[in-house]
């Protein structure tokens, strides 16, 4: 069930320099929004906010299901997942990567491999399910990084540039599979990019 995003005046600064200043706005549930803005606007500091990895100076963030408030706790946090521009890897293999946040959540060994196979499909990452995955190209990466990230079905999916550096078919492979996820509206999608075209798509 995808989750609403409120923030009302929240404010950040880093070394005494103002990254967000009273910012205020409602990202509703199972819709998605495209964050636009030059280097050092505060995008990403945006999305770590948002994802409740730091703490606003001022200011609140809330979130909501139904219409309801939901508690900020370790539950809600596991309902989140940030993609960010250089996807860390394990030294493990392809599969064992995408499995990994399955795992930690107690998931079934047959389900694991069931719903790994089919992400692994999705972003053709398949045929190298056993390769270790630090020996993956960065396109690779990026698009074993969306399998990871999606693998957990997260209510709230944060994405920060999750197509820079990596050549146009990988590109156009990965905004595939965000629309699709975009046009099931069961998660809500907030992407940062600098690129005002893919924002438009």
């Amino acid at each position: 069930m995808p989750l609403t995003l409120e923030i009302n005046a929240v404010s950040k600064t880093y070394h005494g320099l103002p990254v967000l200043r009273e910012c205020s706005f409602t990202f509703a549930g199972g819709l998605t929004y495209a964050l636009l803005g030059a280097n050092g606007s505060g995008k990403s500091t945006l999305l770590r906010l948002l994802a409740l990895l730091e703490p606003p100076d001022a200011g609140e963030i809330r979130y909501f299901q139904n219409g309801r408030p939901v508690a900020i706790d370790l539950n809600l946090k596991r309902r989140f997942t940030l993609l960010l521009p250089r996807v860390g890897v394990f030294n493990r293999t392809v599969f064992q990567n995408v499995a990994y946040g399955l795992k930690v959540r107690g998931v079934n060994r047959a389900r694991i491999k069931e719903k790994v196979h089919r992400l692994l499909k999705m972003v053709e990452l398949a045929d190298q399910r056993n390769q270790r995955a630090v020996t993956l190209s960065s396109g690779q990466i990026k698009r074993l990084g969306l399998a990871r990230a999606l693998a957990v079905e997260p209510a709230v999916l944060f994405l920060d540039e999750p197509t820079a550096s990596i050549d146009s078919v990988t590109v156009g492979h990965i905004e595939d599979i965000l629309t699709n996820l975009k046009n099931a509206r069961q998660t809500t999608i907030i992407l940062v990019t600098h690129d005002p075209a893919q924002a438009a798509r």
